[in-house]
């Protein structure tokens, strides 16, 4: 689980939008992008996010 207080300054990469938590994956609330959160640590690149 992602700490709250990281949570709310975390934006998507790629459009700006906010972010929330969902199991094990990061998902912009604006562009739908979801990015992978791996032994706890989000990873936050374009390229290994999935579009859903």
């Amino acid at each position: 689980m992602i700490n709250k207080k990281l949570l709310d300054i975390l934006a998507c990469p790629v459009c700006k939008g906010d972010i929330f938590e969902d199991k094990d994956e990061l998902v912009c609330m604006k562009c739908k992008r979801r990015y992978p959160v791996i032994e706890g640590i989000p990873i936050m690149l374009e390229e290994e996010a999935k579009l859903k």
